[in-house]
């Protein structure tokens, strides 16, 4: 089975580029976000609350948990919020002239429901293909995620829990490599 692609930098910028013209710009832009950022599932995407990213005192926290029935292990897990990604959720949140209703949908889909899993899995789709970008799925962010994660050297037991992965084999299979890398690997001896 042929894996998602994992996006380059500059196909990262494209597809933000595009985004950035379309309709629901900043939902889009956060769903996508909240896969290369956090590495999550479409499935997970999909069931986010805005009361699982802002705090009480209405900040947007720095972690946040998956309940077990939202995850594909059925465990729970936490993820990690980083600063970049802090820093898009506020941007989204800034978008809401009325007050969030915490039990809404993070990213709504047009009817102002939650997207389904399957719906969501399209619209990522549809964003790539928009940028031009062939081969890259819903699963992109998160091979880019785990992929860049492995490449700045982080332990793949860390990279294996953040992912939600049982097993290290699993995580290992999300990596990525091309010559550009192995061309940089062999410069470091």
């Amino acid at each position: 089975m042929k894996q998602a692609k994992v996006l380059t930098e500059a196909e990262f910028k494209r597809v933000l580029a595009v985004l950035g013209q379309g309709k629901h710009a900043q939902r889009n832009r956060t769903a996508l976000m909240l896969s290369h950022y956090a590495g999550l599932r479409v499935g997970e995407i999909a069931t986010l609350r805005w009361s699982d990213v802002i705090s009480t005192d209405g900040e947007i926290v720095q972690q946040f948990y998956l309940k077990p029935e939202h995850t594909k292990s059925n465990e729970a897990r936490p993820v990690h919020v980083s600063k970049r990604l802090q820093r898009e959720l506020s941007v989204y949140k800034s978008c809401f002239k009325q007050q969030i209703r915490l039990t809404e949908p993070l990213i709504p889909s047009q009817k102002r429901g939650a997207f389904s899993a399957n719906s969501l899995c399209q619209l990522m789709g549809r964003l790539y293909r928009d940028a031009g970008i062939d081969g890259a799925t819903s699963h992109s962010g998160r091979r880019w995620f785990i992929t860049r994660l492995a490449h700045a050297g982080v332990s793949p037991k860390v990279i294996m829990t953040l992912a939600g992965h049982r097993s290290l084999a699993t995580t290992q299979r999300y990596i990525d490599v091309n010559d550009e890398m192995m061309s940089k690997a062999v410069e470091v001896l």
